[in-house]
């Protein structure tokens, strides 16, 4: 994380990059969440404010959708049988998670009173897209934040009863979601707070869906951690693994540490790293939890922000969260050394940060209410099978998915993990087609064409013939997946 605190000199190594992604969108320079979301989950650039469509979806155009609609990772996965997840400290409902199960021309349209009346008969609003349409409502476990979006008006929510839902439609998604499982005898569960979550026995539980608060969670440093409260990040990915890992075929988690980003709007660095410092938690969390050599674990962001550390000849070890040790040249007044190129720490004239706490406002260059998203290329990490070959060097956002999928076997990679003919006479487990080690993002980029991700499955050959079949899984950070074909020999 770099020096929080004096009591680091700022030396210590923060990471080894050696790849990037590019995060523009068709139609912007600097990418926005939600089509950030559909080129990193579905493989596909997307315009500006739309979620889970090509880019000939125009935004708020219901039906410049109906054709436009692709398919994310969690398809994929759910086509090769395997359990499927979603963990996130946003409304589930929100721009990065929505990329996974749905399709709006507007990311706004989490409930049906965000869908304007013209188009509420042809377009679902995301939270009945999450429940009702595939592959939503064969997610395995969602956990997340967002109730309003989930039960009508009339609903006062539990945690803050001054508020109330925000359906019009007067539907209770929630009691719909229960009692669909309850008809179907499935072993299901919704919790809403840490006492209920902590109560949940993943070896009993094969769905499971958790609305910790109204909107989206709170940060962690201002989190209730007792029973009436909000798990952390870390236990709801933890929990989410167990409830998964059940399944022989294996699974696909997606993780986010979505209030990373809130924070960075509001300049606000201290709750912006604190909340990095969770999701590193959780990413510890998974790697003692998994095999790595069946895992393959991927930490990256879907847009970057504006956040800089500045400083003319500051000390070594001078804390990060307090004013730069040397005053500006032009008004004599001290300075931030975290900045911000835009957004509400602007002030004329400058704010003094005269403590450093979790509520400080860094220093901005140009006035905005709300920060903006930076342009630059973010990087991506990943451990696991393939993961030296398929990440490396700087590629669209869009190959991502695509480089999980080829290791993984999933959508126009299924075949290379299918299992060969077994006659009747043989009850010995049959031998595998998994993909070489050769092939590198070079060999693939085929796959990100815009259009690529619509297209059948390919049905070219594979190479490699392990020992035995194995699940791979595979992790995905802010963002984080699981998902299981080969185990690969000689790959790591």
């Amino acid at each position: 994380m770099g020096q929080l605190s004096s009591r680091r000199s700022g030396k210590e190594p923060s990471c080894e990059l050696n790849f990037c992604s590019k995060t523009y969108n068709m139609d912007a320079q600097v990418g926005e969440s939600s089509a950030c979301a559909t080129a990193l989950l579905c493989g596909v650039k997307a315009n500006y404010e739309t979620v889970g469509l090509d880019s000939s979806a125009r935004f708020e155009n219901c039906y410049s959708s109906f054709d436009a609609r692709v398919p994310s990772l969690i398809n994929w996965a759910q086509e090769q049988g395997k359990s499927t997840g979603l963990v996130t400290t946003t409304r589930v409902t929100h721009a990065t998670p929505a990329a996974l199960y749905a399709h709006a021309a507007s990311r706004y349209w989490e409930d049906d009173g965000k869908v304007p009346p013209a188009a509420r008969t042809s377009c679902k609003d995301i939270a009945r897209q999450l429940l009702e349409d595939e592959p939503g409502r064969n997610i395995n476990v969602v956990l997340g934040g967002g109730r309003r979006h989930f039960v009508p008006k009339v609903i006062q929510d539990p945690e803050e009863p001054d508020k109330e839902g925000r359906r019009l439609d007067g539907r209770n998604l929630i009691e719909e979601w229960s009692r669909n499982h309850r008809l179907r005898n499935a072993a299901a569960k919704y919790v809403a707070n840490k006492e209920q979550f902590e109560n949940v026995d993943p070896r009993k539980v094969n769905h499971l869906l958790g609305l910790f608060s109204y909107s989206h969670m709170d940060f962690d440093v201002d989190r209730n951690t007792n029973g009436s409260g909000d798990p952390s990040l870390a236990e709801m990915t933890i929990k989410a693994l167990r409830v998964l890992t059940k399944n022989p075929e294996g699974y696909f988690l997606f993780v986010e540490g979505g209030r990373i980003d809130h924070a960075h709007h509001y300049n606000n660095a201290y709750r912006a790293l604190d909340e990095t410092l969770a999701l590193e938690e959780a990413v510890r969390a998974v790697m003692k939890e998994v095999d790595l050599s069946e895992t393959l674990l991927v930490v990256t962001a879907d847009h970057s922000h504006v956040l800089t550390l500045g400083g003319l000849a500051t000390h070594r070890g001078n804390p990060i969260f307090g004013s730069d040790s040397k005053v500006s040249d032009l008004d004599g007044q001290p300075y931030t050394t975290l900045l911000y190129s835009n957004g509400p720490g602007y002030t004329q004239p400058r704010n003094i940060l005269r403590e450093a706490g979790k509520d400080s406002i860094q220093t901005a260059g140009v006035p905005r209410a709300w920060a903006t998203h930076g342009g630059e290329d973010v990087p991506v990490f990943a451990i696991g099978p393939l993961a030296n070959v398929l990440f490396s060097g700087s590629v669209d956002q869009s190959y991502i998915p695509h480089a999980i999928s080829y290791a993984s076997c999933l959508g126009h990679h299924a075949s290379r993990c299918s299992r060969d003919s077994i006659s009747s006479n043989d009850t010995m487990s049959a031998p595998i087609s998994c993909p070489s080690a050769e092939p590198n993002s070079a060999a693939i980029s085929s796959d990100v064409m815009n259009d690529q991700a619509r297209n059948p499955p390919t049905k070219s050959g594979a190479s490699l013939e392990p020992a035995g079949f194995h699940s791979l899984t595979s992790v995905l950070l802010p963002l984080i997946l699981a998902i299981p074909p080969c185990l690969l020999e000689g790959t790591s």
